[in-house]
């Protein structure tokens, strides 16, 4: 699970509500005391902007490539980049980072769909894009890639010489 910052507008960072499961690449939102949480495209709502941060107690937010088979035995292995606390890069300081007033991302934190470039991009109940209109009704971003394999850098045959991430969507952020 991730996000790959191609280029973007503002990077800020908030305190973030404790007990929240957000993954790198969700979509997130203020609570009324200023804290982030994870949007989910109720009626009404209004997302910030996209987590730059992982705040869980069970999975990584960081890209790793697919399975690779290392060894004799053949173990199925993925890389990751680095380590995190415990999948909590919120854990010292409280606050996550989020991304708003623009920005070109890729990421794999999107529903299953039919994608097309320039769809409108909205936030699922999950905190995740989708292009299925939301209560919110919020456009969040446009499709300027549609899903496909993600290069890792990691040489191998899967995609462009490398190893892939697996199926990353790229977007526009418009909020």
């Amino acid at each position: 699970m991730a996000l790959i910052e191609k280029w973007f507008i503002i990077a800020d960072h908030y305190p973030v509500v404790a007990g929240q499961e957000i993954i790198e690449g969700m979509f997130v939102k203020l609570d009324p005391t200023g804290a982030i949480v994870k949007a989910t495209g109720a009626g009404g709502e209004i997302a910030l902007g996209v987590a730059a941060d992982t705040k869980s107690t069970s999975v990584s937010g960081l890209p790793s490539t697919n399975s690779a088979y290392i060894g004799a035995a053949a173990t199925a292995q993925q890389f990751i980049n680095r380590v995190s606390d415990t999948f909590d890069e919120t854990k010292a300081s409280g606050r996550m980072t989020v991304y708003h007033n623009g920005g070109v991302f890729a990421t794999n934190q999107f529903e299953a769909g039919s994608y097309a470039i320039n769809d409108p991009l909205y936030v699922s109940g999950n905190g995740k894009l989708t292009v299925a209109a939301s209560a919110s009704t919020q456009i969040v971003g446009r499709v300027v890639k549609v899903p496909g394999a993600y290069p890792s850098g990691v040489p191998g045959t899967d995609v462009q010489g490398s190893i892939s991430l697996g199926d990353y969507l790229e977007y526009s952020q418009v909020i």
